[in-house]
């Protein structure tokens, strides 16, 4: 059960009445200004005792809303975009998605996970869960780009890569290095943006960028809190409290410097006008890219090395360790 639609139950019924009684006013020509406005002040209020001030836990499902906007709909919105299939080894993989694409006026290589809107498309996709065939089209759409000059756009949404005994077969862990090994050395800029559940390696897979941006209630993390319960508790129950210990927000990943912008949301979530989200994050993304294309492909590989190297720093006292003599 997704906590964020529950709870925004009262808040459709109070928005929808207010459209009722505009469909009157106006049908019937009855001024109902003033009883519109009151319910309209209610509606603002109780939005922002809703989801004014969110746990981590919400936020996660807020990323999970079944009503955000998916990859397919920031494919959908790009200039122009034509799909390229296979890994040219196994096959294609719905879950990813990739092209030639025109963005902000360039011309672009997008790489986008996807999920469904509802069971069926969800099955079509595998719940946004690539295949390591799914990896591997990427990995030949990055070489594409780099090979091309292209900047390459990827938009992560995944809960993880897929865990299933056949892709554990078909080597999802060298797909998901290989993609790494690719994205750290490609020549050209790379923006990524995390548009919803940033999940374990099947999202950083796509995400070693020389920027990545988030969105306000995306989340971004080693694992998901429901098995990062599981595993340091025993108790999926616990995920509330792994969502606040993974520190998976964008607030606190902006903090840690692992992201580089956030993209606000509107109040309620992304889903609550799915064409403006879509359109800014999409605007952030050119901002992104007007700013990459000042730099020469060696200064961008020297700059992603930096990047990535100081994540994870520590500070060395000179105390000896536990243990040690």
């Amino acid at each position: 059960m997704n906590v964020i639609v529950e709870r925004e139950k009262g808040l459709l019924e109070l928005e929808a009445r207010i459209a009722e009684l505009r469909s009157v006013a106006a049908a019937q020509s009855v001024d109902l200004h003033s009883e519109i406005g009151v319910l309209e002040a209610k509606a603002t209020q109780v939005a922002q005792e809703m989801f004014g001030a969110m746990t981590p836990w919400e936020r996660v499902h807020m990323a999970r809303h079944p009503r955000r906007p998916l990859g397919s709909d920031y494919l959908l919105a790009l200039d122009a975009f034509d799909e390229l299939h296979g890994d040219r080894h196994f096959g294609d993989d719905a879950a990813l998605v990739g092209g030639l694409a025109r963005l902000a006026g360039r011309n672009v290589v997008v790489l986008a996970q996807v999920k469904g809107r509802d069971t069926k498309q969800n099955i079509a996709r595998n719940f946004g869960m690539p295949a390591p065939h799914g990896y591997r089209k990427a990995k030949r759409l990055m070489e594409l780009a780099s090979r091309l000059g292209l900047p390459l756009v990827t938009l992560i949404d995944t809960p993880g890569a897929d865990p299933g005994i056949a892709s554990e077969e078909h080597n999802q862990s060298e797909a998901i290095a290989a993609c790494l090994t690719t994205l750290a050395g490609v020549k050209v800029p790379v923006v990524a943006t995390v548009i919803g559940e940033g999940g374990s390696g099947g999202a950083l897979a796509l995400g070693l960028a020389d920027y990545v941006i988030m969105l306000e209630h995306s989340v971004y993390s080693v694992a998901s809190p429901e098995g990062c319960a599981a595993i340091l508790w025993g108790d999926a129950a616990k995920a509330d409290e792994a969502a606040a210990r993974l520190r998976l927000t964008s607030d606190d990943l902006k903090k840690f410097g692992i992201i580089d912008e956030i993209v606000p949301e509107p109040l309620g979530g992304a889903h609550r006008d799915s064409t403006q989200t879509v359109a800014d994050v999409l605007a952030a993304i050119g901002g992104a890219l007007d700013t990459l294309a000042a730099h020469s492909p060696q200064e961008l590989l020297d700059a992603r090395y930096a990047k990535y190297r100081k994540m994870g720093a520590f500070l060395d006292t000179g105390l000896p360790t536990v243990g040690a003599r």
